[in-house]
């Protein structure tokens, strides 16, 4: 192989294994704003009847969360999902 061949490589992998490491520090960091967030609910002003937020105000609060850069289009549309699935 060429030596700038070379170095081309060694610099996607490291460059690909960053992206990787800051991806799942982010994907961590958003699983414990999520559970913080579900420690301080008290009691959202619009509940079903079970007592949780209705699927209305948790899916305004997912957009919030997406419209101030927390969500990634990725993480709130699997969270949408799971609101609506529930």
């Amino acid at each position: 192989m060429m030596p700038g061949l070379l170095r081309g490589i060694a610099r996607t992998a490291v460059i690909a294994g960053t992206a990787t490491a800051v991806s799942n520090r982010v994907s961590r960091r958003q699983a414990g704003r999520w559970a913080e967030q579900d420690q301080e609910r008290s009691g959202p002003p619009d509940e079903t009847p079970d007592g949780g937020p209705d699927q209305l105000t948790q899916l305004e609060q997912l957009g919030r969360l997406r419209a101030d850069g927390v969500l990634t289009d990725a993480e709130f549309e699997h969270q949408k999902a799971r609101i609506l699935n529930t």
